[in-house]
């Protein structure tokens, strides 16, 4: 029974050992890059902010594209609603189409004083006029075939059938190839380039704003955390002393020397003790499942952190410019991207002024092809061309968005020279708040000697019974007091050399 109990025993010791795991400063920021989400939401918006601009730098490329549409149609297309006759005639020597009557030809006399002419093409009557021959009408009456080619009666026609102007267009298939190169949009595309590298700077110093607000939010759980577990230590070094001296009141209290009054007066500061122990454990748990939560460890899992035993260390912040600081600072570098998107829409808005111009062309197939008549196959042809385009008039709206845009430029500078101005009023802020820590930290610490000292002499005069128990309790509390303000003070000094630091853009 004994073995299993010391095996169960050593079980349940290296399960809390393995559990109990150590980490420092750099190592709970180590964990927080790899496991906080919003980071990876960040770094994750950089890739897109890279995929952008990439497809911005292609607005430079030709862009070319592959179609083909297909459409039923119920009916045929005819040309002609019926069959139509045309007249044979031929040509005379100036190129006209006419009834074919020359000087070589030869008329025929009729009875009734007119003529014929056997090569004409026309079937009607002539009679000479001034030498010439003008034909008759069905009427007999001189006409100019000119003027009136109505009533000329052809003698032979040629005919041209409806069925023969019928097209099948039942089924018709497109497709072809097309390209368009930009060659000038008013400086529109290297704009929008400028715009989309100064998006992914931007996305890329979000990266580093997140990272520095994380590693903030761990340095402040971190320090709260050895902070915390010194209190702890502190509560329970300030009950034990207390209990003790109740231990001994009860005992002076049994022997006549105490009164009643006395004991319950320490059992009384006993209770308060035990509540502030209580409390200061409670915030201990909470601060050590907030700092879990930032690292990314479940929250229940106990760590250990390897700066519980708090010292005073400081690396101090090294001397840094101004203009340093202003180059360092996330807000300084987006806000002058900001600046910089605004400059080139301000550009954006001019080019709107311009003409643009490009460059396109193609292949196109149809079926039905009409290149060589209707033909029931595919063929095509080849197509290039520019294409301009020059506004004119636009009633004062692109002036208008424009005027817009460069009030927007302004903002961005007026902006970007305020936040400038911020920085170097907090960095003075942070740096006079160092050094009213650092004497905070001189005096605490020469206070906790006095208190020890104080604490010291009033446990001797109460054990010589010189002092009364009320005394000796106000040098315990005092002592208390005196040690948490210097835990506070030294916590103080680190996280305003924290927020120095981040103030000068030098948190990494």
């Amino acid at each position: 029974m004994k073995k299993i109990l010391l095996i169960t025993f050593c079980i349940c010791t290296a399960s809390y050992m393995q559990a109990q795991k150590q980490l420092d400063l750099e190592e709970c920021r180590q964990l927080a890059l790899e496991n906080n989400k919003s980071l990876k939401i960040a770094e994750e918006n950089v890739r897109a902010a890279q995929s952008l601009s990439k497809a911005a730098f292609a607005q430079f490329l030709p862009n070319i594209s592959v179609y083909g549409s297909y459409r039923y149609n119920q009916k045929n297309i005819s040309l002609l609603g019926e069959d139509i006759h045309l007249p044979i005639g031929v040509l005379d020597a100036s190129g006209n189409f006419g009834p074919g009557i020359g000087p070589s030809s030869r008329p025929t006399p009729n009875a009734d004083g007119t003529f014929t002419f056997d090569d004409s093409a026309i079937n009607n009557k002539f009679i000479m006029v001034d030498g010439k021959p003008v034909p008759l009408d069905a009427q007999g009456n001189p006409f100019d075939p000119g003027k009136n080619p109505e009533n000329l009666q052809w003698k032979n026609h040629a005919l041209l059938p409806k069925d023969a102007m019928e097209f099948d267009m039942h089924n018709i298939f497109v497709g072809g190839i097309s390209f368009a190169q930009p060659i000038f949009m008013g400086g529109k595309i290297v704009q929008l380039n400028k715009i989309a590298k100064s998006n992914q700077t931007i996305a890329e110093v979000r990266v580093q704003e997140k990272t520095e607000e994380l590693l903030v939010n761990v340095d402040e759980a971190y320090w709260r955390v050895v902070s915390l577990e010194s209190k702890v230590q502190l509560a329970k070094e300030y009950r034990n002393l207390v209990s003790e001296l109740d231990k001994n009141m009860r005992a002076l209290q049994e022997e006549g020397l105490a009164t009643k009054a006395d004991a319950l007066k320490i059992k009384v500061k006993l209770n308060e003790a035990d509540v502030s122990l209580t409390k200061a454990e409670n915030g201990l748990n909470l601060s050590r499942m907030a700092l879990n939560q930032l690292c990314g460890l479940p929250l229940e899992e106990q760590i250990e952190l390897k700066d519980a035993n708090l010292k005073e260390s400081l690396d101090l912040q090294p001397a840094i410019s101004i203009e340093q600081a202003w180059a360092n600072r996330p807000e300084i570098k987006m806000l002058t991207q900001a600046g910089n998107i605004a400059e080139a829409n301000s550009k954006i808005m001019v080019s709107r002024f311009m003409p643009t111009v490009a460059l396109t062309g193609g292949y196109i197939t149809t079926n039905p092809s009409a290149f060589n008549g209707i033909e029931k196959k595919f063929n095509g042809m080849f197509t290039v061309g520019v294409t301009a385009v020059v506004p004119l008039f636009h009633f004062g709206e692109k002036a208008h968005t424009l005027n817009a845009a460069r009030t927007q430029a302004v903002i961005a500078k007026l902006e970007l020279e305020e936040a400038k101005e911020k920085i170097e009023l907090q960095i003075h802020q942070n740096s006079y708040r160092i050094t009213e820590s650092l004497k905070k930290q001189e005096m605490t610490r020469k206070n906790v000697e006095n208190a020890k000292e104080n604490l010291s002499y009033a446990q001797e005069g109460f054990d010589a019974g010189v002092i009364t128990s009320t005394d000796l309790l106000m040098a315990q509390t005092a002592w208390l007091s005196a040690e948490s303000e210097y835990l506070d003070a030294t916590v103080d000094v680190k996280l305003n050399n924290l927020y120095l630091r981040k103030s000068t853009g030098n948190l990494y």
